[in-house]
């Protein structure tokens, strides 16, 4: 009887716990079985698909260069791997069924697999291309010669160097474009522009951007109508006219959107391309192209960075060629352009070749005959090309610079020049302590050849950013100055010639030169010629008596009317300071484009 009786001496929660555990489903950590999702072949198109929209989306964003030398080859394929990855995920389910999400697992380990391979490609790459291993390589990516100061400068003329830089260039820029109606709603002037020699001449081309982009939607159909050329030396600035002068407006740049944006055009005509930053220049004709240097990485995976050729692009047409650097540098059909190395490439290859020549650990710890390029760069034209110039100072920085260089912007050339003396920033210090009550300040500075000495030749500038006069600073001893202010002198011409006639006067009193220097022989004549003059065609000239002289202030600028046979010729003061000296009665000669009944808008003046 008592064997039938059950044993009541039990738990009743671990029954209870033993009755749910039947039915309860297990964790996502408890289960090993992979269940291949339904309709496997069709979620894996539809990812596939996911990723070629997704990607093409992100390549026409991102526009990578399709070269295994380039980080961004792969960053764009690591992303194509995650979007892959995770649209199979979403499209199996693996986050909502254990099964699949184990499935996914298992699946994964290839796209994990390609991403760790690449990574460790890109860590390599970097690591067999790091100076580290390679100081040797990157010391030579340039070659450095030494030459002749008083050999090269000889042909520099005083009165034709800049006395302009990229910055007071492009408040003249600003200025010029306020004055026209026509555009000064609708666009602004790049803040980038490229120094090139036009037809002889120093010069700064600067195209033209969107002022916004309701303006874009309200233009672009025509493109940007004109580019801002100003003359270095002269100081004139005008806007040519692209649809007058060549029928139709400028319809690829940077700063146009969509197709037409200049570097996403030339990566759809060249996906394979390292592109480097394109410059805007224009042939001796003043038609506008695009130069875009093309980049190789000539050291491991992602070092020693040089320029293997470049893609000219009609700025109009959008109509590209690509040539390499030899053809460049021989062909003498290209010899207007003027700029494939940017200056940051160049002294980035000076400054290996500098630290590096005797190793890398010597760089670090004994810097035996370690030098670098000094802060700050200008650019002086030579032998018709664009050229790069700094100064060359010890890797500690020194107050002073033991020599300088110079670098042709469009062959790589590299010279040196054994000069030593006051670094460019001290120089431009003694030229503002020289007019300190005027409270100038002077722009990098330019190297010369006066009377066999070594000198600093600086235009001053106010807080406007306009040119107020020019200094002469001496490279072996910064007290020697010569300074002629546009306030006292009344004139560009005079300015410059007294600060000339002051330095020689300076450079007798220390003995520097012979007494018999004569300041007369570097003077400026009062041509007021430019080569902007040059840029229209149908330009016209008239000559004649002024009967009355008007001013009037635009923007800023002080504008001067000229009242000739009836007419007023206007030109602003920042275009042709020579008009400062005109007065009634005097006889000019007028340089015109577009005439009109009463207003005739002037490119020149001449007393």
């Amino acid at each position: 009887m008592s064997d039938k009786i059950p044993n009541l001496d039990y738990d009743a929660d671990e029954v209870i716990e033993n009755f749910k555990s039947k039915f309860k489903w297990p964790s996502s950590d408890e289960i090993e079985i992979a269940v291949k999702p339904p309709k496997l072949a069709l979620k894996l198109l539809l990812s596939f698909l996911t990723t070629v929209v997704v990607g093409a989306v992100a390549y026409y964003i991102m526009i990578p260069a399709l070269n295994f030398k380039s980080p961004d080859f792969y960053t764009f394929f690591i992303l194509l791997i995650a979007v892959f990855t995770g649209s199979f995920y979403l499209f199996i389910g693996a986050g909502k069924k254990v099964e699949r999400k184990e499935y996914f697992k298992k699946r994964s380990i290839v796209p994990i697999i390609m991403v760790a391979v690449l990574v460790v490609v890109m860590v390599v790459g970097w690591l067999v291309g790091s100076t580290f291993f390679r100081a040797k390589s990157y010391s030579n990516l340039v070659t450095v010669q030494e030459s002749d100061f008083s050999e090269d400068f000889k042909d520099i003329k005083y009165d034709e160097v800049p006395r302009l830089d990229a910055t007071t260039s492009k408040v003249l820029a600003d200025q010029q474009l306020g004055s026209l109606s026509e555009y000064k709603s609708q666009y602004v002037v790049s803040s980038v522009s490229t120094q090139i020699n036009y037809q002889g001449t120093p010069v700064r081309v600067a195209y033209l951007e969107y002022a916004d982009v309701f303006k874009w939607f309200n233009n672009t159909k025509n493109g940007l109508p004109a580019y801002m050329l100003i003359d270095l030396v002269s100081q004139k600035v005008t806007a040519v006219n692209c649809i007058e002068k060549f029928g139709e407006g400028i319809k690829y740049s940077p700063t146009e959107l969509f197709n037409e944006k200049l570097v996403r055009h030339l990566r759809f005509q060249f996906p394979t391309a390292i592109l480097d930053i394109p410059n805007f220049e224009i042939n001796d004709d003043g038609y506008p192209y695009w130069i875009t240097p093309v980049l190789d990485k000539t050291i491991g995976l992602f070092g020693g960075t040089d320029v293997k050729g470049a893609i000219i692009t009609d700025a109009l047409t959008g109509e590209s060629n690509y040539y390499n650097i030899e053809t460049i540098r021989t062909d003498s059909t290209l010899n207007w352009i003027d700029v494939v190395y940017n200056q940051n490439l160049l002294v980035e290859q000076y400054n290996y070749h500098g630290k590096l020549s005797n190793g890398f650990w010597n760089s670090i710890i004994f810097q035996n005959d370690v030098n670098i390029a000094s802060q700050g760069n200008g650019v002086i034209a030579m032998d018709d090309d664009v050229w790069v110039y700094t100064g060359v100072t010890s890797s500690e920085a020194d107050a002073s610079n033991f020599g300088f260089i110079l670098c042709n912007q469009r062959t790589k050339e590299l010279r040196y020049y054994q000069k030593g003396g006051a670094m460019e920033s001290s120089a431009q210090e003694s030229a503002a302590d020289a007019v300190q009550n005027y409270g100038y300040r002077a722009i990098f500075p330019i190297l010369l050849d006066i009377e066999g000495q070594p000198t600093y030749f600086m235009s001053l500038y106010g807080d406007s950013y306009t040119v107020k006069g020019y200094a002469l600073v001496n490279l072996d001893d910064k007290t020697i100055v010569g300074t002629g202010l546009l306030d006292t002198e009344k004139s560009d011409v005079n300015a410059l010639n007294a600060a000339v006639e002051n330095y020689i006067a300076a450079l007798k009193d220390k003995n520097k030169v012979d007494i018999n220097a004569n300041a007369d022989d570097y003077k400026v004549t009062d041509d007021n010629t430019s080569v902007i003059d040059t840029v229209n065609d149908d330009a016209k000239t008239i000559t004649g008596v002024v009967t009355d002289v008007k001013t009037a202030v635009n923007n800023g600028n002080t504008v001067y009317y000229l009242q000739i046979e009836n007419k007023y010729y206007y030109i602003s003061v920042n275009e042709c300071m020579n008009v400062l000296l005109v007065s009634a009665g005097d006889t000019v000669t007028v340089t015109y484009t577009t005439d009109s009944e009463t207003f005739v808008k002037a490119t020149n003046v001449v007393k």
